[in-house]
């Protein structure tokens, strides 16, 4: 199953979904960004959506990522499953005495990534949005930015983490629609 198969499943009510998927998976869509970089940030965004069908379908489209890039995906996934919690809760409690502790978790990911460093970024930012950590997108967006990534690029990472996670909605919401229609009949 490819990408424009997801499309052909969305809904009507997905049409503006189906709609940015066409789009910001290419060049064009995602400007300041390579095709590379733009499947990076897909397949990681999509392993944090937790939808199968469509991590399945980004790796069908995304026969130019290596193997080594397929991983820094999912380790992107991974590494900032963790971070995003950690991080959004020393951000949002009260008691800033949490922020001064150690975190004690280990990242060796994040300093050696086995891809670019600003790729793994790129990665790392996707997920942080879907995942709702202000913090580490702050932490993300000043290292690309540090190493020349420009504002545009970053929103076009954005935009891809965005449409993604509304594909993985709007399948989640036709499949939901679809079994009530079973069971109702």
């Amino acid at each position: 199953m490819s990408v424009n198969d997801i499309k052909a499943q969305l809904g009507d009510f997905a049409k503006d979904t189906r709609l940015n998927l066409g789009i910001v998976l290419s060049e064009e869509g995602a400007p300041d960004l390579s095709q590379k970089q733009i499947f990076s940030i897909a397949l990681a965004s999509a392993y944090a959506t937790k939808s199968d069908v469509l991590v399945n379908a980004v790796l069908a489209d995304a026969a130019i990522l290596s193997e080594t890039e397929q991983n820094a995906a999912k380790s992107a996934a991974s590494i900032m499953a963790m971070n995003n919690v950690y991080y959004r809760f020393l951000h949002l409690v009260s008691d800033k005495d949490y922020g001064k502790m150690p975190a004690k978790l280990r990242m060796n990911v994040i300093g050696s990534p086995g891809v670019e460093k600003v790729d793994f970024e790129l990665m790392s930012l996707a997920v942080s949005a879907i995942n709702g950590c202000g913090m580490c997108m702050d932490a993300h967006v000043h290292e690309v930015t540090k190493a020349g990534v420009s504002k545009t690029a970053v929103q076009s990472c954005i935009r891809i983490a965005s449409v993604i996670n509304a594909a993985a909605q709007s399948l989640y919401i036709g499949n939901f629609s679809s079994s009530a229609q079973q069971q109702a009949a």
